[in-house]
């Protein structure tokens, strides 16, 4: 049984597929595959079972296990996810573990944290330290607060 392996450095390509797969310092479209490792890689979206990506940027991540080192996704969609000195404006997982990051919205059913910044975390269990702007309770008051400045701007316009 061959392995369908693909190593790649310092390409410009719009789709790769391959079961194994090491991409160096490219730009890419669209990655599918098994497992993923990439180092210096800009990608529009890149989808796998086990996804690697160190100093990278993309807009969507998404796999079974998705590790973040150094890098930057606009969101990031696993069974788990990793991140590591990475920022994600939103991240969705099973399990979650944020190191010395930044994450928008970060909603995970189990979370481990440590010296991490977010905007808004929904987690069923939080553990170690997060640092966030809205907790749920905030979100829930600031959009009544919202509903009622609406409805009564609703009120005057009526009145034109």
């Amino acid at each position: 049984m061959e392995k369908d392996v693909k190593n790649i450095e310092g390409k410009h390509l719009n789709i790769i597929e391959a079961e194994f797969m090491n991409v160096s310092q490219s730009t890419i479209r669209s990655v599918e595959g098994g497992n993923i490792d990439l180092q210096q890689v800009a990608a529009v979206s890149i989808d796998g079972e086990k996804i690697d990506v160190t100093q990278g940027a993309s807009i969507i991540l998404k796999g079974e296990t998705v590790n973040m080192n150094q890098s930057m996704a606009v969101m990031a969609a696993g069974n788990t996810n990793n991140h590591n000195f990475s920022f994600t404006p939103l991240t969705i997982s099973e399990e979650t573990t944020i190191n010395k990051s930044a994450a928008g919205v970060v909603v995970s059913n189990n979370l481990n944290a440590s010296n991490t910044t977010s905007i808004l975390t929904i987690a069923k269990n939080i553990n170690g330290d997060i640092t966030t702007l809205i907790d749920w309770r905030s979100a829930l008051a600031l959009s009544a607060i919202m509903g009622g400045v609406l409805a009564f701007i609703k009120i005057f316009q009526k009145g034109k």
